[in-house]
Protein backbone atom coordinates (compact mmCIF):
# COMPACT_ATOMS: atom_id res chain seq x y z
CA UNK A 1 0.00 0.00 0.00
CA UNK A 2 1.35 3.38 -0.91
CA UNK A 3 1.59 5.59 2.33
CA UNK A 4 -0.42 8.52 2.74
CA UNK A 5 1.20 11.80 1.99
CA UNK A 6 1.32 14.70 4.06
CA UNK A 7 -0.50 18.12 2.40
CA UNK A 8 -0.49 21.46 3.29
CA UNK A 9 -3.39 23.15 2.26
CA UNK A 10 -2.79 26.11 4.45
CA UNK A 11 0.58 26.66 2.62
CA UNK A 12 -0.74 26.14 -0.82
CA UNK A 13 -3.03 28.77 -0.38
CA UNK A 14 -0.12 31.42 0.58
CA UNK A 15 1.31 29.80 -2.80
CA UNK A 16 -1.76 31.26 -4.70
CA UNK A 17 -1.48 34.51 -2.90
CA UNK A 18 2.01 34.39 -4.62
CA UNK A 19 1.20 33.66 -7.56
CA UNK A 20 -1.25 36.37 -7.84
CA UNK A 21 1.09 38.81 -6.53
CA UNK A 22 3.57 37.35 -9.76
CA UNK A 23 0.42 38.01 -11.95
CA UNK A 24 0.01 41.75 -10.95
CA UNK A 25 3.93 42.33 -11.36
CA UNK A 26 3.24 40.49 -15.23
CA UNK A 27 0.34 42.87 -15.72
CA UNK A 28 1.92 46.15 -14.94
CA UNK A 29 5.32 44.74 -16.84
CA UNK A 30 2.73 44.15 -20.08
CA UNK A 31 1.45 47.66 -19.59
CA UNK A 32 4.80 49.65 -18.87
CA UNK A 33 6.53 46.99 -21.86
CA UNK A 34 2.92 48.38 -24.59
CA UNK A 35 3.60 51.42 -23.81
CA UNK A 36 7.42 51.64 -24.74
CA UNK A 37 6.84 49.61 -27.79
CA UNK A 38 3.93 52.48 -29.03
CA UNK A 39 6.07 55.29 -27.82
CA UNK A 40 8.91 53.70 -29.89
CA UNK A 41 6.63 53.08 -32.92
CA UNK A 42 5.66 57.07 -33.03
CA UNK A 43 8.83 58.52 -32.22
CA UNK A 44 12.53 57.17 -33.33
CA UNK A 45 12.45 54.03 -32.73
CA UNK A 46 15.75 52.25 -30.69
CA UNK A 47 16.80 55.98 -30.44
CA UNK A 48 13.87 56.86 -28.40
CA UNK A 49 15.59 57.46 -24.61
CA UNK A 50 12.22 57.09 -22.62
CA UNK A 51 10.80 54.38 -24.40
CA UNK A 52 14.10 52.95 -23.75
CA UNK A 53 13.78 53.72 -20.04
CA UNK A 54 10.37 51.96 -20.02
CA UNK A 55 11.90 48.90 -21.55
CA UNK A 56 14.18 49.09 -18.47
CA UNK A 57 11.25 49.70 -15.80
CA UNK A 58 9.02 46.73 -17.48
CA UNK A 59 11.66 44.37 -17.83
CA UNK A 60 12.63 44.99 -14.07
CA UNK A 61 9.13 44.45 -13.46
CA UNK A 62 8.83 41.47 -15.36
CA UNK A 63 11.90 39.96 -13.56
CA UNK A 64 10.38 40.89 -10.05
CA UNK A 65 7.25 38.62 -11.34
CA UNK A 66 9.56 35.80 -12.39
CA UNK A 67 11.12 35.38 -8.97
CA UNK A 68 7.52 35.51 -7.06
CA UNK A 69 6.08 33.00 -9.93
CA UNK A 70 9.02 30.50 -8.97
CA UNK A 71 8.51 30.91 -4.98
CA UNK A 72 4.65 30.60 -5.58
CA UNK A 73 5.67 26.90 -7.38
CA UNK A 74 7.95 26.12 -5.12
CA UNK A 75 5.60 26.51 -2.23
CA UNK A 76 3.06 24.66 -4.24
CA UNK A 77 5.45 21.87 -4.75
CA UNK A 78 5.95 21.83 -0.69
CA UNK A 79 2.24 22.33 0.11
CA UNK A 80 1.56 19.41 -2.03
CA UNK A 81 4.96 17.48 -1.19
CA UNK A 82 6.22 16.67 -4.83
CA UNK A 83 6.68 18.20 -7.59
CA UNK A 84 3.99 21.37 -9.29
CA UNK A 85 2.71 19.98 -12.46
CA UNK A 86 0.28 16.96 -11.82
CA UNK A 87 -3.13 19.63 -13.25
CA UNK A 88 -3.24 21.59 -15.31
CA UNK A 89 -3.01 24.64 -12.87
CA UNK A 90 0.44 23.32 -11.71
CA UNK A 91 1.41 23.19 -14.83
CA UNK A 92 -0.31 26.51 -16.31
CA UNK A 93 2.01 28.32 -13.17
CA UNK A 94 5.39 26.21 -14.01
CA UNK A 95 5.33 26.68 -17.60
CA UNK A 96 4.69 30.95 -17.28
CA UNK A 97 7.69 30.64 -14.37
CA UNK A 98 10.11 28.43 -17.18
CA UNK A 99 8.74 30.73 -20.24
CA UNK A 100 9.59 33.85 -18.72
CA UNK A 101 12.82 32.41 -17.00
CA UNK A 102 14.38 31.19 -20.30
CA UNK A 103 13.15 34.48 -22.38
CA UNK A 104 14.83 36.30 -19.13
CA UNK A 105 18.24 34.28 -19.49
CA UNK A 106 17.85 34.67 -23.50
CA UNK A 107 17.96 38.57 -23.13
CA UNK A 108 21.66 38.18 -21.58
CA UNK A 109 22.38 36.84 -25.00
CA UNK A 110 19.71 38.10 -27.73
CA UNK A 111 17.98 41.41 -28.23
CA UNK A 112 14.35 40.08 -27.56
CA UNK A 113 13.25 43.01 -25.98
CA UNK A 114 11.06 43.81 -28.75
CA UNK A 115 8.75 40.53 -27.86
CA UNK A 116 8.55 41.24 -24.55
CA UNK A 117 5.23 43.10 -24.23
CA UNK A 118 3.96 39.95 -26.19
CA UNK A 119 5.02 37.52 -23.35
CA UNK A 120 4.16 39.28 -20.75
CA UNK A 121 0.39 39.85 -21.81
CA UNK A 122 0.79 35.66 -22.41
CA UNK A 123 1.94 35.41 -19.29
CA UNK A 124 -0.67 37.59 -17.79
CA UNK A 125 -3.42 35.01 -19.84
CA UNK A 126 -1.70 31.87 -18.83
CA UNK A 127 -1.54 32.60 -14.82
CA UNK A 128 -5.06 34.31 -15.36
CA UNK A 129 -6.35 31.16 -16.99
CA UNK A 130 -5.06 29.48 -14.28
CA UNK A 131 -6.41 30.77 -11.13
CA UNK A 132 -9.86 31.72 -12.71
CA UNK A 133 -10.56 28.53 -14.73
CA UNK A 134 -7.70 25.49 -13.71
CA UNK A 135 -7.14 26.02 -9.97
CA UNK A 136 -7.74 23.08 -7.64
CA UNK A 137 -6.97 22.47 -4.22
CA UNK A 138 -3.82 20.73 -3.34
CA UNK A 139 -4.27 16.80 -3.62
CA UNK A 140 -2.23 13.57 -3.81
CA UNK A 141 -1.08 12.02 -7.05
CA UNK A 142 -2.87 8.69 -8.66
CA UNK A 143 -0.71 5.58 -7.66
CA UNK A 144 0.64 5.31 -11.48
CA UNK A 145 1.76 8.91 -11.35
CA UNK A 146 3.93 8.65 -8.01
CA UNK A 147 6.80 7.88 -10.25
CA UNK A 148 10.87 9.26 -11.18
CA UNK A 149 9.60 9.45 -14.54
CA UNK A 150 6.64 12.14 -14.01
CA UNK A 151 9.63 14.44 -13.08
CA UNK A 152 11.35 13.53 -15.79
CA UNK A 153 8.93 13.33 -18.70
CA UNK A 154 6.87 16.59 -17.34
CA UNK A 155 9.35 18.70 -16.77
CA UNK A 156 11.14 17.86 -20.03
CA UNK A 157 8.01 18.98 -21.68
CA UNK A 158 7.58 22.22 -19.55
CA UNK A 159 11.09 22.86 -21.12
CA UNK A 160 9.93 22.10 -24.89
CA UNK A 161 6.89 24.24 -24.50
CA UNK A 162 8.47 26.88 -23.04
CA UNK A 163 10.66 27.23 -26.07
CA UNK A 164 7.71 26.59 -28.70
CA UNK A 165 6.00 29.48 -26.70
CA UNK A 166 9.06 31.96 -27.46
CA UNK A 167 9.55 31.08 -30.93
CA UNK A 168 5.81 31.12 -31.56
CA UNK A 169 5.54 34.56 -30.36
CA UNK A 170 8.58 35.84 -32.84
CA UNK A 171 6.34 33.57 -35.72
CA UNK A 172 3.54 35.89 -35.32
CA UNK A 173 5.73 39.08 -35.55
CA UNK A 174 7.05 37.64 -38.95
CA UNK A 175 3.42 37.03 -39.94
CA UNK A 176 2.72 40.49 -39.12
CA UNK A 177 5.66 42.18 -41.18
CA UNK A 178 5.05 40.15 -43.77
CA UNK A 179 1.26 41.05 -44.25
CA UNK A 180 1.21 43.54 -47.19
CA UNK A 181 -2.24 43.53 -47.12
CA UNK A 182 -3.03 45.17 -43.63
CA UNK A 183 0.51 47.10 -44.09
CA UNK A 184 -0.46 49.02 -47.09
CA UNK A 185 -3.34 50.09 -45.79
CA UNK A 186 -3.38 54.69 -46.35
CA UNK A 187 -5.74 54.31 -43.35
CA UNK A 188 -4.60 56.18 -40.11
CA UNK A 189 -4.71 52.47 -38.44
CA UNK A 190 -3.05 50.94 -41.51
CA UNK A 191 -0.02 53.76 -40.86
CA UNK A 192 0.31 53.65 -37.59
CA UNK A 193 0.54 50.06 -38.03
CA UNK A 194 3.23 50.03 -40.14
CA UNK A 195 5.22 52.50 -38.19
CA UNK A 196 4.88 49.65 -35.61
CA UNK A 197 6.26 46.66 -37.75
CA UNK A 198 9.10 48.79 -38.37
CA UNK A 199 10.13 48.35 -34.84
CA UNK A 200 11.09 44.86 -34.90
CA UNK A 201 13.89 43.67 -36.62
CA UNK A 202 14.22 42.35 -40.29
CA UNK A 203 12.04 38.94 -41.61
CA UNK A 204 15.19 37.25 -41.85
CA UNK A 205 16.47 37.92 -38.49
CA UNK A 206 13.40 37.06 -37.20
CA UNK A 207 13.59 33.71 -38.76
CA UNK A 208 16.46 32.53 -38.12
CA UNK A 209 16.03 33.13 -34.41
CA UNK A 210 12.37 31.72 -34.28
CA UNK A 211 14.12 28.72 -36.17
CA UNK A 212 16.86 28.23 -33.19
CA UNK A 213 14.10 28.50 -30.27
CA UNK A 214 11.97 25.94 -32.35
CA UNK A 215 14.78 22.95 -32.92
CA UNK A 216 15.74 23.63 -29.39
CA UNK A 217 11.68 22.46 -28.38
CA UNK A 218 11.57 19.93 -31.18
CA UNK A 219 14.86 18.40 -29.61
CA UNK A 220 12.94 18.46 -25.89
CA UNK A 221 9.69 17.59 -27.20
CA UNK A 222 11.47 14.67 -28.77
CA UNK A 223 12.46 13.21 -25.93
CA UNK A 224 9.04 14.17 -24.14
CA UNK A 225 7.82 11.52 -26.62
CA UNK A 226 10.63 8.88 -25.62
CA UNK A 227 10.73 9.41 -22.01
CA UNK A 228 6.53 8.87 -22.21
CA UNK A 229 6.27 6.10 -24.04
CA UNK A 230 9.13 4.11 -21.44
CA UNK A 231 7.02 5.30 -18.34
CA UNK A 232 3.52 4.25 -20.02
CA UNK A 233 5.20 0.90 -20.47
CA UNK A 234 6.62 0.96 -17.20
CA UNK A 235 3.01 2.01 -15.18
CA UNK A 236 0.80 0.41 -18.22
CA UNK A 237 2.97 -2.32 -19.41
CA UNK A 238 2.64 -1.02 -23.36
CA UNK A 239 4.60 1.51 -24.88
CA UNK A 240 2.03 2.95 -26.83
CA UNK A 241 -2.24 3.10 -26.43
CA UNK A 242 -3.23 5.33 -28.68
CA UNK A 243 -4.64 7.38 -25.98
CA UNK A 244 -5.89 10.96 -26.67
CA UNK A 245 -2.74 12.71 -24.95
CA UNK A 246 0.04 10.23 -26.96
CA UNK A 247 -1.89 11.23 -30.25
CA UNK A 248 -1.75 14.70 -29.78
CA UNK A 249 1.73 14.67 -28.71
CA UNK A 250 2.53 12.82 -31.53
CA UNK A 251 0.58 14.96 -34.11
CA UNK A 252 2.76 17.91 -32.01
CA UNK A 253 6.21 16.36 -33.20
CA UNK A 254 5.12 15.85 -36.28
CA UNK A 255 3.94 19.17 -37.23
CA UNK A 256 6.89 20.86 -36.01
CA UNK A 257 9.40 17.99 -37.90
CA UNK A 258 7.48 18.68 -41.43
CA UNK A 259 8.25 22.67 -40.15
CA UNK A 260 12.01 21.94 -39.61
CA UNK A 261 12.38 19.39 -42.75
CA UNK A 262 10.27 21.72 -44.87
CA UNK A 263 12.68 24.87 -44.00
CA UNK A 264 15.61 23.00 -44.32
CA UNK A 265 15.36 20.36 -46.75
CA UNK A 266 12.57 22.20 -49.24
CA UNK A 267 13.35 25.87 -49.39
CA UNK A 268 10.76 27.06 -47.34
CA UNK A 269 11.03 30.49 -45.69
CA UNK A 270 9.02 33.85 -45.52
CA UNK A 271 5.41 33.29 -44.39
CA UNK A 272 4.89 30.05 -44.74
CA UNK A 273 7.68 28.82 -42.64
CA UNK A 274 6.14 31.21 -39.64
CA UNK A 275 2.46 29.76 -40.50
CA UNK A 276 3.93 26.27 -39.58
CA UNK A 277 5.77 27.52 -36.71
CA UNK A 278 2.56 28.66 -35.24
CA UNK A 279 0.32 26.11 -36.42
CA UNK A 280 2.90 23.55 -33.88
CA UNK A 281 2.05 26.00 -31.29
CA UNK A 282 -1.79 26.12 -31.58
CA UNK A 283 -1.84 22.26 -31.73
CA UNK A 284 0.48 22.80 -27.96
CA UNK A 285 -2.44 24.77 -26.69
CA UNK A 286 -5.04 22.36 -28.26
CA UNK A 287 -3.30 19.38 -26.49
CA UNK A 288 -3.17 21.32 -22.99
CA UNK A 289 -6.64 22.83 -23.30
CA UNK A 290 -8.95 20.78 -25.37
CA UNK A 291 -7.76 17.48 -24.39
CA UNK A 292 -7.51 18.00 -20.88
CA UNK A 293 -11.02 19.61 -20.53
CA UNK A 294 -13.09 17.67 -22.58
CA UNK A 295 -11.46 13.90 -23.87
CA UNK A 296 -10.98 11.25 -21.73
CA UNK A 297 -7.99 8.97 -21.63
CA UNK A 298 -5.23 7.55 -19.14
CA UNK A 299 -3.10 10.78 -19.61
CA UNK A 300 -5.94 13.50 -19.16
CA UNK A 301 -4.89 15.32 -16.46
CA UNK A 302 -6.95 18.68 -15.81
CA UNK A 303 -7.86 17.79 -12.08
CA UNK A 304 -11.18 20.20 -12.56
Amino acid sequence: MTPAIALNPELATISRVIILVALTFYAFSFIVLAWALTKRAGGQGKKDKFANRLDNIGLVLMGVGVVANGAGVLTRGIAANRVPWANMYEFSISGAFIVSAIFMLALLFRDLKFISSFLAGFLVLIIGSANTLFYVQVESLLPALQDYWLVIHVSVAILATAFFTIGATLSLIHILKETKRITSSKGKAGKAFTKLLKVFPKSEKLERTYYQFNIIGFILWSFTLIAGAIWADKAWHRFWGWDTKEVWTFIIWTIYAAYLHATTTKGWDGKRAAWLSLIGFIAIIFNFTIVNLYFKGLHVYSGI
